[in-house]
């Protein structure tokens, strides 16, 4: 099936995953080395945590997993509906995505572990939005979907069958920006430290900024 998604989409979908990459990497260079924009590992670490009885540690994870629940409850509630739509508040979930980033970076400078919940709530909220604005086709925080179309594909090809050529380029674009964003991410974090988080802070509240100016010049075209 062909993915039809806005230009802008497309392009919002690759930063967001340039982002994820950031404060993924900032998550495992931090003090507690652990991942923010996926869950996958995180429960399978609290189940470990839980069978050798380290109850610090399944605080902290469980901590975690209802962090980025919450952040994506949070797009919920801001976004509240399931179809794209210039008007819906995008904007509002990205500059809310941008304070947490904000507020995650003192606290992860103090070594406490709300640092990197506040990171997670924000990767949570990030992800939720971009599966509502495209019917879960984009995913931003983590890849296996991604990684999964671009195996489907390979088979496709290999059985002579037709490529989803929209979908596979889509793909290959979230896995670079994720990539890239970890390699930017890592190279801010030996300088800068924790301050590195001002990068993904500041970028998701210039795409908030951009998606709003874009809204109004769209409203204005309608009008």
């Amino acid at each position: 099936m062909g993915i039809r998604l806005p230009v802008w989409v497309w392009i919002g979908a690759v930063a967001l995953s340039c982002v994820a990459g950031m404060v993924n990497v900032a998550g495992f260079l931090g003090f507690e080395h652990q991942a923010v924009s996926h869950l996958t590992g995180s429960t399978s670490q609290l189940g470990i945590a839980l069978a050798q009885g380290h109850w610090r540690q399944v605080g902290h994870l469980w901590g975690l997993l209802i962090a980025f629940s919450l952040g994506a409850m949070l797009s919920g509630l801001i976004i509240q509906d399931s179809t794209l739509q210039i008007g819906r508040r995008y904007g509002v979930a990205l500059a809310l995505e941008s304070a947490l980033l904000l507020l995650a970076i003192p606290l992860f400078k103090h070594q406490q572990v709300w640092g990197a919940w506040a990171a997670a709530m924000a990767c949570g909220l990030q992800n939720a939005m971009a599966t509502t604005f495209s019917g879960a086709v984009v995913r931003t925080t983590h890849l296996s979907g991604m990684f999964t179309d671009l195996g489907i594909g390979l088979g496709h090809l290999l059985r002579g069958l037709p490529l989803p050529i929209r979908r596979l380029t889509l793909s290959g674009l979230i896995i670079s920006g994720f990539l890239s964003g970890g390699v930017i991410g890592a190279w801010l974090f030996a300088r800068w430290k924790y301050d590195a988080l001002l990068a993904p802070a500041l970028l998701t509240g210039a795409t908030g900024i951009g998606y709003v100016l874009y809204r109004q010049w769209t409203t204005r075209q309608r009008g």
